[in-house]
C-alpha cells in the first residue's frame, strides 16, 4: 500500500489550493505569525491567500496533526499488545478520519465485561471462529456444540452453547471495520429521527415545543436550527427522540461484505447479524451520527452568528459630530448623555416622559435645550424599554421646534452587561451603571466597532440558538472575528481602549493595558518605533503589530497601512517617482500631488513589465507594491466609510399606519435560516422570511442581506393580533 501523502498536500487537495501555498502558510503559522499579519503582509509568501483561506488552512492542520497523533497512539498500543501486522499497520496509516482509526482499532480496545467476554471465559472462542471462517469441517452445529457443553463453565445445553458463539461473533460483526462503514453509509441515507412529546413536561414547555411533538424527518435533511432545538428539548425532557433505519438495507450490506449467502452455516450468521445490528451497530452509530449532526449544526450556527458579527462590527461610524443618546425608562425616567465627537462625555441628565402633560413638556423641552446648546445633529435612542414612547416624544419635538434633527433607534444588546463591566467602572468610576449604558448608545453610533470590542459577542444579539452552542468553541470563533475585524480596520494607537488594542494581532490584554498606561504616563506615542519601548514588546511582536497600529506623529508612514518593514521600500519608491512623501501624508497633503502619483500608479497598474521592474527595483514583491500604492493614494483610510449608512428618522411609524403592500426603509438587525429581522420603526423588529427575498429560489438568506443593510421593503402581511409584521424585498405587482 502507498505511504499516504503528506499533510499539507491533503489540504491543498481539499481546499484545491496549489501545495506551495499551503506549505507556506503552514511554515508562517508555526512561526508564531497571526493570521492577519500573514494576510496583509506575507502575499507573496503564501500566493496572495484571503483570510478566510488562512483560517481553514488553520483548521484542517489542526485536525491533521491530531489525526497523525492518534493514529501513532493507536499504532503504539497495538505494538504493546503485539498485535500490529503490517496490514493493519498500512491501514492506520492510511486512515484519513479518527472514525476510521477508532473502527480499526475497536476489535483491540481494552473491553468492559461484556456477553461476549463471558463466552471466550468459558472457552466458547475457538467454535464462535471455527463458525465465523465457515469451517465446514466442524460439521452439523447441533452436534457440534455438545462437545462444549461443561457444567464447570456455567453451559448446561447445546442452546447456551450456540447462544454463547453467537454472542462472540455479534461482537466480531459489530466490530468489523467494513461493516461498520457500510452501516454507516445506510444510516446516513436513510436514517430517520423522531420525537414525541414526555407527558411529564409542563404546558409551557410543551406550547413552546408544539412544532416537535409529534416530528419526523430524514435525519440529513434536518436544518441546523430545528435540529438544535430539538437536542435542546431533549436536554429539558420536554421530548422523546429515536433514530430509525432501513434495517432489511442494513442486513443485506452486512451479509454481502460477509458473504453470508455462501456461507454453510448461513442462517447461524443472518441471526447474528440481525442481533449486531440492533444491539450494537444502531445504538452505536446513532450516537455517532447525532453527534456528527449536532456538530454541523453548531458550526453552522457559529458561522451564522460570525458572519452576523462581522457585519455589525464593520459597520460605518457616525461622520464626527455631537451626539444626544437616550436611554429610554418608565419609572426610573430617560437617561440623557451628550457626546463631542470623540466619545467624550459634556453633560447627563434625566427627564420623564409618563406622568401628566406638564412633566412631559418638561421633558421635551430639556431635550431641546440640550440639542440647541451642544448643536446637536443626530439623537440616538435605545431600543429598551419606552423606545416607542421615546421615539413619540422625540419626533414631535424634532417636527415641531428641530428641522434640521434626526433620530436612530440604536440596539441596545448587551448595553446592561457592559455597564456593570469592570471596563465600564474603569472607564467612569464616578458613574452609575445607568449613565455608562446611556453613554454606551451613543458610542454605538459614533464608533460601532471601538464600543462594540468591550462586549462579549455572544451578548450581542445577533446569533441563532447561540445558547445551544459550546461557550468555549463559541468564544474563540467569535474572538476570531472580532480580531479580524479589528486588524481589518485598523487602531489609533493614541486613542484606542485597552480593549480595542487587546485584538490587534500579537498583542493580548496585558500588553494592551501596558500600552494605555504608558499612555497615560508618558503621553502620546510619537511613531510606531516608541512601541519598542513598552515592556514586553519586542521585534517579534512589533513585527506582528506595527503595522495595525496608526500615528499621526514624526513619521509619515506610521499614519498608513504601510508596514515599517517596507519603509525604506516606499521611500525608495517616492524618490523614483518625483513624489514628496509629505505632500502625501501630511496634514498639508495636497491634491495635486495624489493625482500625480494616482496617474503613475494607474500607468504602472497596467504594465506588468513595469510594475515587476519597479518591485525589483525597491526590493519587494508585486503585491506588496501595489499595497504600497494604494496605501500612499488612501492614507489613513478607514475602510468601513465605503459602507451605506444607517437609517435617520424625523418621524415615527405606527403599528396601525401600515397595510399590505406599503413601501418601507429599513435596517437588517439579525440574519438567520429562515429569513432575516428588519428594523422599520416599530417597537418590534420584523420579518422578511427566505420566501420573500425573491421571485427564485434562495437556500441561504446571507446570499440577499447582511446585517447593517439598509433595504427597500414592502409590507406582506399583518398579523394584528400578536402584532407581527411580515415583509418582502419583492415589489409588489400593481393590481390590473
Amino acid at each position: 500500500m502507498p505511504s499516504p501523502a503528506p499533510l499539507t498536500d491533503r489540504i491543498a487537495q481539499a481546499l484545491q489550493l496549489r501545495p506551495a501555498q499551503v506549505e507556506a502558510a503552514v511554515r508562517l503559522l508555526d512561526e508564531g505569525n497571526t493570521i492577519p499579519f500573514i494576510t496583509r503582509y506575507r502575499k507573496e509568501a503564501t500566493g496572495n491567500l484571503d483570510e478566510e483561506k488562512l483560517r481553514l488552512i488553520s483548521e484542517e492542520l489542526t485536525s491533521g496533526r491530531q489525526l497523525e497523533e492518534r493514529a501513532s497512539a493507536i499504532t503504539r498500543l497495538l505494538q504493546q499488545q503485539q498485535q500490529l501486522t503490517p496490514e493493519l499497520e498500512a491501514s492506520i496509516r492510511g486512515a484519513t478520519s479518527l472514525k476510521q482509526l477508532e473502527d480499526l482499532y475497536l476489535p483491540f480496545r481494552p473491553k468492559r465485561k461484556t456477553r461476549a467476554t463471558i463466552a471466550r471465559q468459558r472457552g466458547l472462542e475457538p467454535l464462535a471462529t471455527r463458525i465465523l471462517h465457515d469451517d465446514r469441517t466442524l460439521g452439523d452445529l447441533q452436534q457440534a456444540a455438545k462437545s462444549f457443553i461443561s457444567t464447570e463453565q456455567g453451559l448446561n445445553s447445546v442452546e447456551e452453547v450456540l447462544s454463547g458463539a453467537q454472542d462472540i461473533i455479534v461482537e466480531s460483526i459489530s466490530e468489523n471495520s467494513a461493516v461498520r462503514e457500510a452501516c454507516r453509509q445506510v444510516l446516513r441515507q436513510t436514517g430517520r429521527l423522531q420525537s414525541t412529546g414526555i407527558e411529564k413536561a409542563t404546558p409551557q414547555m410543551q406550547a413552546e415545543y408544539r412544532d416537535y411533538l409529534d416530528f419526523s424527518d430524514m435525519i440529513m435533511k434536518i436544518p441546523p436550527h430545528r435540529l438544535l432545538a430539538l437536542n435542546r428539548g431533549e436536554r429539558e425532557e420536554v421530548l422523546r427522540i429515536k433514530v430509525s433505519w432501513d434495517k432489511h438495507r442494513a442486513q443485506f450490506v452486512t451479509g454481502k461484505i460477509l458473504n453470508v449467502d455462501a456461507r454453510c452455516y448461513n442462517q447461524f450468521m443472518n441471526e447474528a447479524i440481525a442481533e449486531a445490528l440492533e444491539r450494537h451497530l444502531l445504538p452505536s452509530l446513532d450516537r455517532e451520527l447525532r453527534k456528527d449532526v449536532t456538530l454541523k449544526a453548531e458550526k453552522h450556527a457559529i458561522d451564522v452568528f460570525a458572519r452576523n458579527l462581522r457585519n455589525l462590527l464593520l459597520q460605518p461610524p457616525l461622520s464626527p459630530q455631537r451626539v444626544l443618546a437616550i436611554d429610554p425608562g418608565l419609572r426610573t425616567g430617560c437617561k440623557l448623555a451628550v457626546l463631542n465627537e470623540t466619545g467624550d462625555v459634556l453633560a447627563l441628565d434625566v427627564v420623564y416622559i409618563t406622568g401628566n402633560a406638564d412633566r412631559q413638556l418638561e421633558a421635551r423641552n430639556k431635550i431641546v435645550q440640550l440639542v440647541r446648546e451642544h448643536g446637536i445633529k443626530t439623537i440616538a435612542i435605545g431600543n429598551g424599554t419606552a423606545c416607542r414612547e421615546t421615539e413619540e416624544l422625540v419626533a414631535q419635538a424634532i417636527r415641531d421646534e428641530l428641522p434640521d434633527v434626526h433620530y436612530i433607534i440604536v440596539n441596545e444588546a448587551g448595553a446592561s452587561i457592559y455597564s456593570a463591566s469592570t471596563i465600564a467602572r474603569e472607564e467612569f468610576p464616578e458613574l452609575d451603571a445607568t449613565a455608562r449604558g446611556t453613554i454606551s448608545i451613543a458610542r454605538r453610533l459614533l464608533d460601532p466597532l471601538s464600543e462594540l470590542v468591550k462586549i462579549e459577542p455572544q451578548h450581542l444579539g445577533v446569533g441563532m440558538y447561540q445558547h445551544d452552542i459550546p461557550p468555549k468553541q463559541l468564544k474563540s470563533a467569535l474572538d476570531g472575528v472580532v480580531e479580524s475585524c479589528v486588524n481589518y480596520v485598523g487602531v489609533d494607537l493614541n486613542t484606542a481602549s485597552a480593549s480595542l488594542l487587546r485584538y490587534v494581532s500579537g498583542l493580548n490584554q496585558l500588553l494592551a493595558k501596558r500600552i494605555v498606561d504608558r499612555r497615560k504616563v508618558r503621553g502620546p506615542f510619537r511613531n510606531r518605533a516608541e512601541l519598542l519601548e513598552v515592556q514586553g514588546i519586542g521585534p517579534t511582536i512589533f513585527t506582528q503589530a506595527a503595522g495595525f497600529l496608526k500615528v499621526a506623529g514624526s513619521e509619515p508612514l506610521d499614519g498608513t497601512w504601510i508596514h515599517p518593514e517596507s519603509y525604506p521600500a516606499t521611500k525608495t519608491l517616492l524618490e523614483k517617482l518625483q513624489v514628496p512623501l509629505v505632500e502625501l501624508t501630511g496634514e498639508n497633503s495636497t491634491s495635486q500631488w495624489r493625482s500625480q502619483l494616482l496617474q503613475q500608479a494607474e500607468q504602472i497598474k497596467q504594465q506588468p513589465a513595469e510594475l515587476e521592474r519597479l518591485a525589483s527595483d525597491v526590493h519587494v514583491g508585486m503585491e506588496t507594491l501595489r499595497d504600497i500604492l494604494d496605501s500612499l493614494l488612501r492614507p489613513g483610510r478607514d475602510p468601513r466609510l465605503d459602507l451605506p449608512k444607517p437609517v435617520f428618522r424625523q418621524d415615527i411609524l405606527r403599528f396601525e399606519d401600515l397595510a399590505e403592500g406599503v413601501e418601507l426603509e429599513g435596517t437588517i438587525l439579525n440574519v438567520v435560516d429562515f429569513g432575516a429581522f428588519v428594523d422599520i420603526g416599530l417597537k418590534d423588529s420584523a420579518l422578511i422570511h427566505v420566501s420573500k427575498m425573491s421571485n427564485q429560489f434562495i437556500r441561504n438568506p446571507h446570499e440577499i442581506v447582511s446585517v447593517g443593510d439598509r433595504v427597500t421593503v414592502w409590507v406582506a402581511d399583518i398579523d394584528k393580533e400578536r402584532r407581527r409584521v411580515g415583509l418582502s424585498l419583492i415589489r409588489p405587482q400593481p393590481s390590473l
